[in-house]
């Protein structure tokens, strides 16, 4: 096969492995569209339940109320399909790795996955009810706290996408001392300032209160010692097979 039959012939298999994702997120949002609403229902609730009683969340657009809700049902139906889209990137780009190369990506995906979802959950749970709590109780006396429902959205996918990337330093951190770019012993010498650059990003990614970013950069710190643990460890193991 010469070089041009080949590139078309990976320009047909990326097709069919979009296509393939793009369909799957088409079926879950089909399945999800008759229970869009309940679906925000349940994403705005960690705020409804700081509102004060007789607070609610409004519509400041003619289109928004019909909208917004399938913004969410998409957002979970990619979500729910990420697995298969993962796995679809997976089919396309393994031929061209070799053996080893195999052996650390798909575990890489996997823990990259995994631990996006644990920071989306780490936001809606832990996060959310304080930085609610915190907004709400700040609100000056007569002020009517009654946030609109597409920047709600926004808001929370913004923090949904702070945490999922922040919880992706220890997958960062084993590629980068796998790759050979930084070793163990440089990020210990590098602990202060990765502490300082936790508290910077918490400061930037948060809403402006000590609390919310306290609850961003621990958590950024954390992971980055779990790295260096988990990096440091299969760098023992890659000695012992040597």
């Amino acid at each position: 096969m010469n070089t041009g039959e080949s590139f078309i012939a990976h320009l047909v298999e990326l097709r069919t492995r979009l296509l393939n994702a793009v369909v799957a997120v088409l079926l879950v949002f089909i399945c999800l569209f008759p229970w869009a609403s309940d679906l925000y229902t349940l994403l705005a609730q960690p705020l409804l339940s700081k509102l004060p009683k007789g607070g609610q969340m409004i519509a400041t657009d003619v289109t928004t109320p019909f909208f917004v809700p399938l913004k969410v049902a998409m957002m979970a139906a990619f979500l729910i399909a990420l697995p298969y889209i993962l796995y679809q990137i997976w089919r396309f780009v393994a031929p061209g790795l070799y053996a080893h190369e195999k052996r650390l990506v798909w575990p890489l995906i996997i823990a990259s996955t995994i631990l996006f979802f644990c920071g989306m959950a780490f936001a809606y749970f832990v996060v959310f009810p304080v930085v609610f709590g915190f907004i709400t109780a700040s609100a000056p006396q007569g002020v009517a706290v009654m946030t609109d429902i597409d920047k709600y959205l926004s808001f929370v996918l913004t923090m949904f996408m702070a945490f999922g990337i922040t919880f992706q330093v220890p997958v960062a951190v084993v590629l980068l001392v796998r790759m050979g770019f930084v070793t163990v012993e440089k990020l210990r010498e590098a602990r202060p300032y990765a502490v300082v650059g936790a508290f910077v990003i918490g400061a930037i990614f948060t809403p402006p209160d000590v609390v919310s970013q306290f609850m961003l950069a621990m958590p950024l710190w954390l992971l980055y010692e779990a790295g260096i643990v988990v990096a440091s460890w299969g760098g023992k193991n890659k000695t012992k097979e040597a």
